[in-house]
């Protein structure tokens, strides 16, 4: 619940300090991996829209899943009640989708949030339709502690091995991973020591 508290509180402010993080080429790398072209995606960690945005330009539904309801909020604010989005408030641990819902599920630095990434990925896969496309784009393996304290961060980063091993374990195929060609940076505010973690890729299909 460490984090839903955390999220509910910076809500207000997520889109400025997001754009402190990463640029939106993580999306369109997201977007052009996953091959969208029609069908309906779910946004996992959805937080105020980022990837929803994106997707919702592309005239694709999108169901945006996040525990914290200030972000689903914020996110409403923001595209209102178009019928392209449908909010729903839930845990990673079981996503409040059926199965086989979604054409796509997409997760942007959500992985790292969360306690069990395998069962997670598991999750994500459950609600894929057969053929589906899974695309994750997170952080790579890193040693700044001081995300834990700062951005309730439960892993730092991960070794890209271990990502396409949790796939495997999901029943998936056709899996990737691989660098975004991005960092993801921010300025600690401590020291104005300055932050830069590489940023993967991970797709995969059920």
């Amino acid at each position: 619940m460490e984090s839903k508290h955390y999220f509910d509180k910076v809500a207000k402010n997520w889109d400025i300090m997001r754009a402190e993080f990463f640029s939106d080429s993580v999306r369109e790398k997201a977007y052009s991996v996953a091959k969208v072209k029609e069908g309906k995606a779910a946004d996992i960690g959805a937080g105020t829209g980022f990837i929803t945005e994106g997707l919702v330009k592309r005239e694709i539904e999108v169901i945006a899943v996040d525990q914290s309801l200030e972000m689903l909020n914020k996110l409403k604010e923001k595209f209102g009640d178009k019928g392209y989005i449908e909010y729903r408030q839930g845990n990673a641990e079981e996503l409040p989708l059926e199965d086989g819902e979604v054409d796509y599920v997409f997760a942007n630095m959500f992985l790292h949030h969360v306690e069990k990434p395998v069962e997670v990925i598991k999750e994500m896969a459950r609600v894929l339709k057969d053929g589906g496309k899974l695309v994750i784009t997170d952080l790579d393996k890193h040693n700044f502690e001081s995300l834990r304290r700062e951005q309730c961060d439960r892993w730092l980063g991960f070794d890209r091995e271990d990502i396409a091993k949790w796939f495997i374990q999901a029943g998936l195929k056709d899996i990737n991973v691989d660098c975004l060609g991005s960092n993801c940076c921010t300025i600690k505010d401590c020291n104005s020591e300055k932050i830069s973690i590489s940023i993967f890729i991970a797709s995969a299909t059920k």
